[in-house]
């Protein structure tokens, strides 16, 4: 699809290659499931439809629309076969206005208290008062071919445990999850921790039984309990299926694993051109969605397309590991979403944790998401060799834990452009036990910085090129952007952290600095600092060593950087439950020199080409302002 939109134009020159479902739909499956004369020998046509999903996907063709009325689906969807092109999708869809809900799990219906464990601890006294706790007996019948409380989260892959900084305990723990009222409880490792807490369950090792303790030890009767049966929501048997259109879906319960594989609760399985529009996430255990090649085990030369996929107009809530996970993908689109609350497992240290994880990423858009509330985790994290693609507009709010909002990782031979987002508020991810008190005047005369603490706004390892504009970067507990090297990783030659480009952005109340940057070999100009720290330098050159720490006049004096940046008199503040932003400047900022590439807004309007303030917004009058920061609200209908 031809497009002029100016947040589409990729850091090569060209366009983003849009595409869409052009198919005129004329044939028509019909899924009631609450109706009486529903049933799976039936038609499918809207007098006799279909009581599951599953049985309207098995003999789905190219041209139909499967029409899915409301209510709760308890089924993992597995589709026969795809589209043959975009004007000839498989489509399925919820009715208008009404609410589909596909849940992995099942309702628990036998419950009774437990007996002959020690939930006090194998310590307590035998005087040790009950805890009251209930025994869950599993249907053989809800798990066939697949229990997730006899698995547990890690799947084949083990190759990233370094186990001497590694908590095991979520690595070991079963897939299986308990949902009272559709809140999730707790999973402890013994019977004892359910003593010591309420909210808890506990699953036998024949992961047969489980027990739980409800919140403030009520009695299950006056609850909906809900158990994890199914890995996945909707998700094909067979690999490549292409053109496939899920629309207004809600996918709930998945027990999937840990990624790799990349498994998610809506899953391409490797195939191409997928549409997935207005689904909503609920609490999957591993993944969100999977798009890509699934697993780096997989070949690559298979002769089959992979990627291509729009994911747009989702919510992705609550889930353990990755929200979004696409591997080894081209052409992949991720607008206006909103992905919130990822990472709840605590699994960072396995390679596959982030509100979005990619790798191999070419010629990639991602725009106008909100990345809300990760939990120890990154919000985007694009892996390995992720040229040519742009990361605009974005919302990146409230890192809980978490080392940085961006990671760009041994990414160095074409470029990628991260601009005119907002990156906020990332609280790092370290043991605060280890920083070091210094008495009187010692902290003045240290040749290098700790690298204790950490809370990034964009962290790097390895990459080059690397395009950064008119972003407002702040909140960074450590610092707004810092990079390493990376010696060996990559074929040929590491990654230098040579040629990055720091244009027009603002940089607010960064903890330590605004840019350490690796080397004096990249470009700096345009920057408007804000609340920077009093003393140590927030500029900084970190080799070779010891590090330059600076402040902008001997930045732009010793470094030729930044001959047009500023100090900003701003004081801002967000709300992320509202996403307002109320900004107050003191002074209106001055124009620089418009960096050609980043062409918009943060409200993806066209941006003048010659004259520009830093930052993504196109003025901030002098005074105090409040501006709605969702950025879905500025989307663009003409893409579409």
């Amino acid at each position: 699809m031809n497009t002029t939109d100016p947040s589409a134009l990729l850091p090569n020159g060209n366009y983003f290659d849009f595409w869409d479902d052009k198919t005129d739909y004329k044939t028509f499956l019909y899924v009631d499931g609450a109706n009486p004369i529903a049933s799976d020998v039936n038609p499918g046509d809207k007098e006799r439809p279909f009581k599951t999903i599953n049985a309207a996907a098995q003999v789905a063709t190219p041209g139909v629309k499967v029409i899915i009325r409301g209510g709760e689906y308890r089924e993992t969807v597995k589709p026969a076969q795809g589209g043959s092109g975009p004007e000839a999708m498989i489509a399925y869809e919820a009715a208008p206005g009404e609410k589909v809900i596909i849940k992995a799990s099942v309702v628990a219906r036998h419950i009774k208290l437990s007996e002959g464990w020690r939930f006090a601890g194998f310590m307590a006294p035998p005087n040790a008062p009950q805890i009251n706790a209930w025994e869950i007996t599993l249907e053989p019948e809800d798990h066939k071919g697949y229990n997730p409380w006899n698995a547990i989260n890690l799947i084949h892959d083990r190759t990233f445990i370094e186990y001497d900084k590694t908590d095991m305990t979520p690595y070991l723990n079963r897939r299986g999850m308990v949902f009272v009222d559709g809140k999730p409880l707790k999973q402890v490792p013994v019977p004892g921790g359910i003593g010591a807490e309420t909210g808890t369950y506990w699953v036998e090792s024949n992961g047969q039984k489980i027990h739980v303790r409800l919140p403030n030890d009520e009695d299950p009767k006056d609850h909906l309990i809900e158990l994890s049966a199914r890995e996945q929501c909707f998700a094909p048997d067979t690999p490549f299926l292409a053109y496939i259109h899920l629309k207004d879906l809600i996918c709930a319960h998945a027990a999937t694993g840990a990624p790799v594989p990349q498994r998610g609760s809506i899953s391409c399985y490797r195939g191409h051109h997928w549409i997935i529009e207005g689904c909503t996430i609920d609490w999957s255990n591993g993944v969100g969605i999977d798009a890509g090649n699934e697993c780096w085990h997989h070949g690559f030369n298979t002769g089959n397309i992979v990627g291509y996929d729009i994911i747009r107009g989702c919510e992705i809530r609550d889930v353990g590991v990755c929200g979004i996970a696409a591997m080894g993908t081209t052409g992949l689109l991720v607008e206006d979403n909103l992905i919130y609350g990822t990472g709840w497992q605590r699994m960072e240290l396995s390679w596959e944790a982030g509100g979005i994880k990619v790798h191999n990423a070419c010629d990639g858009l991602f725009r106008r998401n909100i990345i809300a509330h990760t939990i120890g985790c990154d919000s985007i994290w694009m892996d390995v060799g992720n040229h040519n693609s742009r990361l605009t507009g974005n919302l990146l709010i409230d890192g809980i834990d978490s080392r940085e909002h961006i990671f760009i990782e041994c990414t160095r031979d074409q470029e990628t452009m991260i601009d005119n987002n907002i990156i906020w508020n990332v609280e790092g991810r370290y043991d605060r036990s280890k920083i070091k008190a210094f008495a009187g005047s010692a902290p003045w005369y240290r040749d290098v910085a700790e690298e204790i603490t950490n809370g990034y706004g964009i962290y790097c390892e390895g990459t080059d090129r690397l395009r950064i504009s008119n972003n407002l970067i702040g909140r960074c507990n450590n610092s707004g952007y810092f990079a390493k090297t990376v010696a060996f990783r990559l074929h040929g030659r590491g990654g230098t952290s040579r040629l990055n480009k720091f244009y027009n952005n603002i940089f607010y109340d960064c903890g330590e600095a605004a840019i350490k940057m690796t080397n004096i070999h990249n470009e700096a100009e345009g920057n408007a600092y804000a609340r920077m720290p009093f003393t140590g330098g927030y500029l900084r050159v970190l080799y070779p060593a010891p590090s330059m720490c600076l402040d902008l006049p001997s930045w732009q004096e010793f470094c030729g950087f930044d001959k047009d940046g500023c100090i900003a008199g701003l004081s801002i503040d967000i709300n992320s439950e509202t996403y307002e932003m109320s900004i107050e400047v003191q002074q209106a900022l001055p124009l620089v020199t418009a960096d050609p590439k980043s062409n918009t807004d943060y409200f993806t309007d066209a941006a003048p080409a010659d004259k520009r303030i830093a930052g993504p917004f196109p003025k901030l009058p002098a005074g105090k302002t409040v501006i709605s920061i969702d950025p879905r609200r500025y989307g663009k209908a003409a893409t579409r």
